[in-house]
């Protein structure tokens, strides 16, 4: 949602009935200069600088002066830009009762949609159910409907005679439905609510992508199955809810037969769309999994097959391997004594590097990690760091190094990309979960597409 939209949420929040002002308008407090409840405001007067035309007004040379009613959004050449985000939110959580009031689906989905872009997923989802609920009536007709039709083809709204024009208000398309629905019109009365429920879909997912980032898996899957009852045919929806599937119900081979399906749904949905490749993959690794058992055999399987393998390889060393450290290196390092200070300084290192990465310094950045590393190689964040610094700088360790991080600490590699997006770079941290979600396939791939999506 634009800001613009968001400021004009928050106005019509805000507003006490009754009004006379015209539908939309943002409020004006009573008294103030041409507001509709001052006697002495007379019908035809000079509007605001910036004002839209009002039909049957006089036009008129005079503009008013002084400032704004209390509420109105910015006007043309005052030079006051709208709220950010940031400060659009503080309005809407200073506002008193404001989850408790009736809202329509625009504004109820508006709300939730900001909220949910900006990571507060509790308020979104309160927000979305809430619009979900405002399109219940409709979507009931829809099911009912669609269900007396079979598996006959919907029209299009258009060629159904819906009569409906953008921006139409839902409210105002439900009273379209229910009334094709009383004259028994099935066909038509399914039609024109498969075109009003569209904007539902999307509210839907947005729900269902947040009740996974909160930590209620099954909460999110009930919401992409309502969105797939709808529009079975939803690709967000359908890769959501396998991806969901394969993540936590690995054990439960019908469930994984049901992601399978849904992943190749979506090729088939949008075959050229970057989803689909990524569907194919995990079509694939689904149906390894399933051939195995469950996720715990397949596992097992491949630690066995790499232990054969590595019981099987040249014990030389690998052609592009690293220098390796002297004895003389390791004893420094081995006999440095772990201090608080060196510990606080290393930490500094590894905070330092992650900004470094944000800010696109990433030579900078690999340097502060090379420090860090030798004295804790396990440090997760650290491994993630310098393993993105040398995948960012194209160097040849890049490979091995990243390898290592996704297999030994993938959670440390997605926070990573966290951090950089709080940091501002959000084109790193996306670059970093689509590659970590392109070569750790099976790991959190739920999660990862939840963040892709935002």
């Amino acid at each position: 949602m634009n800001l613009p939209l968001a400021l004009a949420t928050f106005a019509l929040l805000s507003a006490e009935p009754p009004s006379s002002l015209p539908p939309g308008h943002p409020p004006v407090p009573p008294g103030t200069q041409v507001s509709p409840a001052t006697p002495s405001a007379a019908p035809g007067g000079a509007l605001p600088q910036g004002h839209p035309p009002v039909e049957g007004a006089a036009p008129s040379a005079a503009t008013p002066t002084g400032p704004l009613p209390s509420g109105h959004p910015p006007l043309s050449g005052t030079g006051k830009a709208p709220p950010s985000a940031e400060e659009l939110l503080k309005q809407l959580d200073s506002t008193e009762g404001l989850k408790d009031r009736e809202k329509t689906f625009e504004i109820a989905s508006s709300l939730g949609r900001l909220y949910y872009l900006n990571g507060r997923n509790a308020e979104a989802i309160t927000y979305l159910q809430q619009a979900e609920s405002r399109a219940k009536p409709v979507r009931d007709v829809f099911l009912a409907q669609r269900k007396k039709l079979g598996k006959a083809s919907l029209a299009t709204a258009e060629a159904a005679g819906c009569g409906f024009t953008a921006g139409q208000a839902l409210e105002s398309l439900s009273a379209v439905v229910q009334e094709r629905a009383k004259k028994g019109d099935a066909a038509g009365a399914a039609a024109c609510a498969r075109a009003a429920l569209e904007p539902t879909l999307e509210v839907g997912v947005m729900r269902a992508n947040a009740h996974f980032l909160s930590g209620d898996p099954a909460a999110a899957l009930v919401a992409y199955g309502a969105v797939l009852e709808v529009e079975p045919r939803h690709e967000e929806a359908l890769f959501g809810r396998s991806a969901l599937l394969f993540e936590t119900k690995g054990e439960d081979l019908t469930a994984l037969k049901q992601a399978k399906e849904g992943f190749e749904a979506v090729q088939a949905v949008r075959p050229d769309s970057a989803r689909a490749a990524a569907a194919k993959r995990l079509a694939g690794l689904v149906d390894e999994t399933v051939k195995a058992g469950g996720r715990a055999k397949l596992l097992a399987s491949r630690a066995e097959d790499r232990r054969i393998r590595l019981s099987q390889a040249p014990t030389g060393p690998a052609q592009d391997a690293p220098r390796p450290l002297t004895q003389e290196m390791m004893d420094s390092v081995n006999n440095t004594e772990r201090t608080p200070e060196l510990e606080q300084g290393l930490a500094k290192l590894v905070e330092e590097g992650e900004e470094h990465l944000a800010k696109g310094r990433f030579k900078e950045a690999l340097a502060n990690y090379t420090r860090v590393v030798p004295f804790q190689p396990e440090n997760g964040r650290a491994k993630a760091g310098m393993a993105w610094a040398l995948v960012s700088l194209e160097r040849e360790m890049a490979p091995r190094v990243w390898g290592v991080a996704i297999q030994t600490a993938p959670a440390a590699v997605e926070a990573l990309g966290d951090t950089l997006k709080s940091k501002g770079d959000e084109k790193g941290a996306k670059a970093l979960w689509r590659k970590l979600a392109s070569d750790a396939p099976s790991f959190n791939t739920a999660g990862l597409q939840a963040k892709l999506s935002q």
